[in-house]
Formats: structure tokens, sequence, C-alpha cells
């Protein structure tokens, strides 16, 4: 039996440092449920996935937050075991990360974290996006309170260190979640 026809459901996973990733993966998993699609949200820190559990999926979902400018190396590691897939199913990347909370930030050849990401890694995403994430400065140890500061100082995002703001798209998650499902009822 070939690998193709022993493909039978959307793997998802995530990759989170704050929790925003996780409640998008969930609100992902909710959105495919509602159209009789079993995906179960894991967590790649906590359960690493193996080529193998790659390999029966009819998609792949990657939610993955980035942190000081890269994505998490959890998300790294789970990008390679993909990677050495000889015949990969097709990959739906969100990159989570405040960047895209500007318009033009939320595409993959619009964010610079996703379009670096696909070139380091070699990857052919059947989808590629940005969600913007949550910025709350209450929630952040001093030390990463005034890295997140400087950078938003930067680029002209908001530095009051009691700013507690929602940048999710919630319409763009549930897009994305219907481009999955289109996707899955192709393969």
């Amino acid at each position: 039996m070939s690998t193709t026809s022993r493909r039978q459901s959307i793997s998802l996973y995530y990759a989170t440092h704050d929790g925003q990733s996780r409640r998008i993966a969930e609100h992902i998993s909710r959105r495919l449920a509602q159209g009789d699609i079993i995906a179960s949200p894991l967590d790649v820190a906590a359960a690493p996935a193996t080529p193998a559990d790659l390999a029966t999926a009819s998609v792949i979902v990657l939610v993955a937050a980035v942190r000081y400018g890269r994505h998490l190396p959890e998300a790294d590691r789970f990008l390679a075991a993909y990677r050495s897939l000889s015949s990969p199913p097709p990959l739906a990347f969100a990159s989570v990360n405040l960047t895209a909370r500007k318009p033009a930030k939320t595409t993959a050849t619009g964010n610079a974290y996703v379009r670096k990401t696909i070139a380091r890694n070699r990857l052919k995403p059947a989808l590629a996006v940005a969600f913007a994430g949550r910025l709350d400065y209450r929630r952040y140890g001093w030390l990463d309170r005034q890295i997140i500061r400087f950078i938003m100082l930067l680029t002209r995002g908001p530095t009051d260190p009691d700013t507690c703001i929602e940048y999710t798209s919630w319409p763009a998650v549930d897009e994305f979640a219907a481009r999955v499902a289109d996707l899955h009822h192709r393969q």
C-alpha cells in the first residue's frame, strides 16, 4: 500500500511560548470539527512528531510562534522531521508573530519570518500565512517585557507596560481553517 493511500487525516501541531499559538490551533481544530474533520492539536514541545507520524496525514498543519526574531526551536525540529519525508503530505504553515499586526505582514511574501523559515527549511508549503499574536506585557517577566517594549518602539507599536491587546484576526484564522479543509478534501 502506498503512503498516499494510507493518509487519513489532518495532523495539527503547534509550537507556543505564551499560549497564543495553542489558542489558534485549538480554534482551527474547532472549525475543522464543524466540517466533520477531527484534528486534535498537538504540542510539538511535549510530543515531538516523528517522520513516521507525519507520513500518514493527508495534510500537516503547523502553527508556530516567533520569539525574538525566530520561530521556536521545537518548530524548527518539527520542520526538519517534515523535510526528511520522501513523499511529504501538503504543509499548511501559520506563523504567529506581532509583526503580522500590520496587514501587509500577514502573507508568506510580506512576512519576513515566514519567508526566512520557508527558505531556511527549503519548504514548499501548500498554504503559508502569518497571524498576529497577543501582546500582554503584564504576563511577561521583567527582561522579556523590556525586550518586547524595545521591539515595539522600533516597529511603532504600543510600549505602555500595562498594554494587553489581542491582535489575532479570528476571521483570518477561520479562513485558514477553511483552506486547510479544502486541501484535505482534495487529497
